[in-house]
């Protein structure tokens, strides 16, 4: 065929990595610390809200922007948790999770050629829904050991064409939780430069060690510049439910509707009530797998560094990093390629999420584990890492 078979947007594109690194767990009969989804499930009531849902008949399309039970939970979500009010009418719209919140936020509020400001390591979809949109990304390094945002480097990557900053807090993969300072910082320079903020926050439950998620939109002027996304998936342990959400002014949820309605229109109908549920009457849940999850990190980081890895302690989300430079290997993907033959163990390259993976500072050599498994599982991982030898 003459024709190419694919697009040029997505031609090279491939995988996921972590597609590729689970296929090799599975593959390998490794323990699978790759992929960020937890081995248990979330709370037996929303699970029964769920099946009642199915049974009940919700089992047709859903409005575009969600039922509007949800979008209502959603903001007395908003509300309770950070003193936000919103129109559930015109300020929410329902996604199929924050993969599609974010689609639609950049399909919605880019044009080709507009800069976006994106914190890296980054998720992956970041960059692809960039390039879809036609935008050019411009990345800001969080650096080991600290991971801080450097609010020097956020100023030089703004330019005239720069249309919005994606934030990422709690972030993955490297676990930080940007402070006040570092969040003023993003808020001081959006307003000079009269940006917009996405910012994504599906970890906002999962922090550790005393400290909390500090929403961006409610800094001074930046609740009519921020668009909030997140989802009920890493929280309430769902995430294979695909239900997540955009909250901000109306005009910016609406751009998000008009991409989204392309996308997917709707998501899962009976799910939606479930989701409500979780948000209304399991509003304690969150907190409670963040106390297991803090468990959970502390073993796999201890394993990690007895092991010989250079491990740094995350503040939120359901991963650490760590630097193998250390054990002679060329890189982190070298690492976990070899990995599972080495110790029957797959972790996820952080270096796929750089634009510039050897620049100074960058993570060429830095590797991704996730702790929301578990305890048996952590066990078994830790000790197949103790037992192997994870030099190059």
């Amino acid at each position: 065929m003459s024709v190419p078979p694919a697009a040029r947007r997505v031609a090279g594109m491939g995988a996921t990595i972590f597609a590729e690194m689970s296929a090799l767990a599975a593959r390998t009969g490794a323990v699978n610390l790759g992929q960020g989804f937890p081995d248990t499930d979330g709370p037996a009531a929303v699970l029964d809200a769920a099946s009642a849902a199915l049974h009940g008949g919700a089992n047709q399309y859903a409005p575009g922007i969600g039922i509007p039970v949800l979008r209502q939970a959603v903001a007395r979500h908003q509300q309770r948790h950070y003193g936000i009010d919103l129109d559930p009418d015109t300020q929410v719209t329902v996604t199929t999770g924050c993969t599609e919140a974010i689609a639609g936020a950049l399909l919605g509020l880019v044009d080709p050629g507009d800069e976006v400001v994106v914190l890296e390591p980054y998720y992956d979809s970041y960059t692809a829904m960039i390039g879809f949109a036609g935008g050019v990304r411009r990345p800001v390094t969080l650096r080991a050991p600290d991971f801080r945002l450097d609010p020097v480097e956020l100023e030089a990557a703004v330019s005239p064409r720069t249309r919005l900053i994606l934030l990422n807090t709690p972030h993955n993969p490297t676990g930080r939780v940007l402070d006040d300072a570092e969040l003023a910082a993003v808020a001081d320079v959006a307003r000079r430069h009269d940006l917009l903020v996405v910012t994504d926050e599906v970890y906002e439950h999962l922090t550790f060690d005393g400290r909390r998620h500090t929403p961006i939109a409610t800094l001074p002027g930046m609740a009519e510049r921020t668009l909030t996304l997140s989802s009920a998936g890493k929280s309430w342990s769902v995430t294979g439910w695909k239900v997540g959400w955009a909250t901000g002014p109306a005009e910016l949820v609406a751009a998000v509707t008009a991409a989204k309605q392309w996308l997917t229109y709707t998501s899962g109908a009976p799910l939606q009530p479930a989701v409500a549920a979780a948000l209304d009457d399991e509003a304690g849940f969150p907190a409670r797998l963040a106390g297991d999850l803090a468990a959970r990190r502390d073993e796999l980081v201890a394993g990690l560094r007895a092991a010989g890895l250079e491990t740094y302690l995350p503040e939120g989300t359901y991963f650490a990093t760590t630097d193998v430079s250390a054990l002679g290997w060329a890189s982190g993907s070298d690492f976990c390629r070899a990995l599972p033959e080495r110790a029957g163990v797959v972790a996820i390259p952080t270096e796929v999420f750089y634009d510039d993976p050897d620049a100074p500072g960058a993570g060429r050599h830095l590797v991704r584990w996730a702790f929301c498994k578990q305890p048996a599982v952590i066990a078994e991982a830790v000790a197949r890492l103790g037992a192997a030898d994870l030099s190059a």
